[in-house]
């Protein structure tokens, strides 16, 4: 028992520590909340972001090596593309997903599996998974050596307080986009500032890893 509670402390001090400004960042997309941008989108976005740097976090339980994080850097090209999306065709990309929601409504009612799949599916989700991936590529370095520490029961401990964590950040993050200090001001201009953080946190990510040292020019 005093392993798994070792494991259940360091699996929310590491969570906590490595997405402090995951907040922010939920905060922003749900303040952009509509009938193209559910908060189902966000949720599940969140989840199979966090999913995917677990995965790639996971060859440290198995004795794999470290990715540079020059490399892990490279992330952040994900985010840039997105805001640099949202600021260029804005008009086109909301005709596209206001069609895709519309076919999403008609079959939701009816099936709640379906309704879920076609969420997993909807490009929405994959906007957040991406942002997710991207703004959590360094927390790769940290859990690798948390999760190599471990045995098989208390990885899993760890990975269930990682879990239940992503859906209490997501719940904190929804409270404060409802609060009336806040939330009327970023549902107002929430989504003028969107692109612009996607794009500065895409650059913070590469200068923060020190991707911009593989360029050849900076190396000089």
């Amino acid at each position: 028992m005093t392993q798994l509670g070792a494991a259940f402390s360091e699996g929310i001090i590491a969570f906590v520590a490595t997405n402090i400004d995951d907040i922010l960042i939920l905060l922003l997309f749900f303040t952009q909340v509509d009938t193209n941008f559910r908060r189902r989108h966000i949720i599940i976005g969140q989840y199979l972001g966090f999913l995917g740097i677990i995965i790639a976090s996971l060859p440290g339980f198995f004795g794999g090596l470290i990715v540079p994080r020059e490399w892990i850097g490279l992330l952040g090209i994900l985010p840039i593309a997105i805001g640099l999306k949202q600021l260029l065709s804005r008009q086109q990309e909301t005709l596209e997903v206001q069609t895709v929601s519309t076919d999403f409504n008609q079959t939701s009612s009816s099936n709640f599996i379906l309704s879920f799949l076609l969420s997993v599916l909807h490009p929405q989700t994959y906007k957040v998974a991406a942002v997710t991936i991207a703004n959590g590529g360094d927390n790769i370095s940290i859990y690798i050596p948390l999760f190599a520490g471990h045995n098989l029961t208390s990885l899993g401990v760890i990975l269930i307080v990682f879990f239940v964590m992503v859906g209490v950040w997501c719940a904190i993050a929804y409270y404060l986009s409802r609060h009336p200090a806040i939330a009327p001001i970023l549902s107002r201009y929430g989504h003028h500032i969107v692109p612009f953080v996607l794009i500065g946190l895409g650059l913070f990510i590469m200068y923060e890893r020190g991707t911009f040292t593989l360029l050849p020019w900076f190396r000089g």
